[in-house]
């Protein structure tokens, strides 16, 4: 019953994620955990259940074009040099100021979002072309959350999705493809970097992936289905729902 239950959350995740161009591994986290051998186990297998779920959304956002190529470019080498950073620095902070703080970004971005969003207005030489991108905020912006990701043991995508909204201006539809694409680099490097210290529990990791590759898939044929303001509102909804997931960990982490 338990793995059952499980199945079914990770597939909801997965839903959702693939729908918002989220991986929202925070809200996976916990469930893992309880079924994990050990927390760094847990930890490693929530990573390679995350990049599982990452990486059939991608495919689904890349057929589609939802994918701004230039921007991954810019974007996923930060994040990832970022995260491999964060996991040498975990051990000198506190998980509960991290959550906490992380939990304090989210519940603001998801309000943000779903109070102040509104379409980018374009001129009319932009008109049927891509919005104008900071490409150095994508730049910044990368490396900060891969960083805090590296040290928590998550892809926080679910901060990367509004930085690439609010800071780097990207289209709703095309900021939730690249995001999971960058996430998929993310969950890779992340999976691969716990590999030496804990490998992930193979019952919990291929219960997780069955569950979250067709969840993961069927979000995202959804996404292109959505007006730009519904797909904001289903992502700032999703941000807050990870808030206080971050909350709760964070009061329950040591």
């Amino acid at each position: 019953m338990e793995y059952a239950a499980f199945a079914a959350w990770c597939f909801a995740v997965a839903l959702a994620g693939g729908l918002a161009g989220l991986v929202l591994g925070n809200l996976r986290l916990p469930a893992t955990l309880v079924l994990a051998s050990s927390p760094a186990a847990g930890a490693g297998a929530n990573l390679a259940i995350s990049a599982a779920a990452a990486g059939t959304a991608s495919i689904a956002h890349v057929r589609a074009g939802r994918v701004n190529w230039r921007l991954f470019a810019w974007m996923a080498p930060p994040s990832v040099v970022g995260a491999v950073a964060g996991g040498y620095l975990s051990g000198l902070l506190p998980d509960r100021l991290l959550l906490g703080f992380i939990a304090a970004v989210l519940l603001y971005s998801g309000l943000d979002l779903l109070l102040r969003w509104r379409p980018a207005q374009r001129t009319a030489g932009e008109e049927g072309g891509e919005p104008a991108l900071d490409v150095p905020a994508a730049v910044v912006t990368g490396a900060v959350i891969g960083l805090l990701g590296g040290i928590v043991g998550l892809i926080l995508g679910s901060l990367r999705m509004p930085a690439l909204l609010r800071f780097v201006g990207e289209a709703p539809a095309r900021a939730a493809g690249t995001n999971i694409v960058v996430g998929l680099a993310v969950g890779i490097a992340g999976a691969l970097g716990h590999l030496p210290s804990a490998a992930p529990d193979l019952d919990v990791l291929l219960v997780g992936v069955a569950a979250s590759v067709p969840g993961a898939l069927l979000g995202s044929r959804l996404t292109g289905r959505l007006s730009e303001l519904h797909l904001v509102r289903v992502i700032a909804a999703i941000l807050l729902a990870a808030a206080v997931a971050c909350a709760v960990q964070a009061v329950a982490a040591d």
